[in-house]
């Protein structure tokens, strides 16, 4: 089913989602890679855990970037019901429900960090064990923020799945970008998938592999839907059949 007509609060709602989406990627490749990955040293927590303390506000600053992203995806994931309910309402709410799962699941490796930070800090119930025991259980706490993104990651996958497929049946975007769209989120769902089942499958494939094309489409869609907000299905035909 598609819909001929556009009403006014699909279009707020998909300047909402253009505004959210780029916010939301903004603020997550910012705290990730300028926030917290120059605080993080591979395999080695004694080095993590003094960039933490000396940093305790760039790291805390971090946590704020995802706290927020996370919000944003709540946004986004209303804003697409409302765009895209008038296409299939079921598939509709779906994708809304598991983009929500995922922010949940997102919102948990905050808490992670905060446990992690508590670790390292000078609560005197915790002096009864030896730093370099604290060190390594912070690190763990924070590598575990990354097992929670990669248990999200197939509910945002089928979320982007489901969104992409009622962009293309709506015919609200160009084509090519939904299918594009389909494509890029039914990969990262397997690769998801075959990378919980088997942990070694980032030597195979690249872990950056597994979410890019998404994340590229999800971009691009954000982009068009501030600029050029949503295509009429009506006016095209028009223009067709007019030609």
């Amino acid at each position: 089913m598609t819909t001929d007509k556009i009403d006014n609060s699909q279009r707020t709602a998909a300047k909402v989602a253009g505004v959210a989406g780029l916010l939301a990627f903004a603020l997550v490749v910012f705290g990730n890679y300028v926030l917290l990955g120059p605080l993080i040293i591979p395999r080695n927590a004694v080095d993590t855990a003094r960039n933490i303390l000396t940093h305790e506000t760039q790291f805390r600053l971090a946590l704020i970037c995802f706290i927020t992203y996370g919000i944003g995806a709540v946004v986004l994931s209303t804003a697409l019901y409302v765009i895209l309910a008038p296409v299939n309402r079921g598939l509709a709410l779906a994708g809304a429900l598991f983009r929500l799962v995922f922010a949940i699941l997102w919102l948990i490796a905050p808490l992670n960090s905060l446990s992690a930070l508590r670790l390292l800090g000078d609560t005197p119930y915790l002096k009864v064990f030896e730093p370099d025991r604290l060190q390594a259980l912070a690190r763990v706490q924070i590598a575990a923020s990354f097992d929670d993104y990669y248990v999200g990651l197939p509910f945002f996958g089928l979320a982007a799945t489901v969104c992409a497929w009622l962009w293309l049946k709506s015919k609200y975007i160009p084509r090519g970008l939904s299918i594009f769209g389909v494509i890029g989120s039914a990969w990262c769902v397997f690769c998801a998938i075959v990378y919980l089942i088997f942990p070694d499958f980032n030597k195979i494939v690249n872990d950056y592999i597994f979410d890019s094309p998404m994340a590229l489409f999800e971009l691009i869609v954000s982009i068009w839907l501030l600029v050029k907000g949503l295509k009429s299905v009506e006016s095209s035909e028009s223009r067709t059949g007019n030609a």
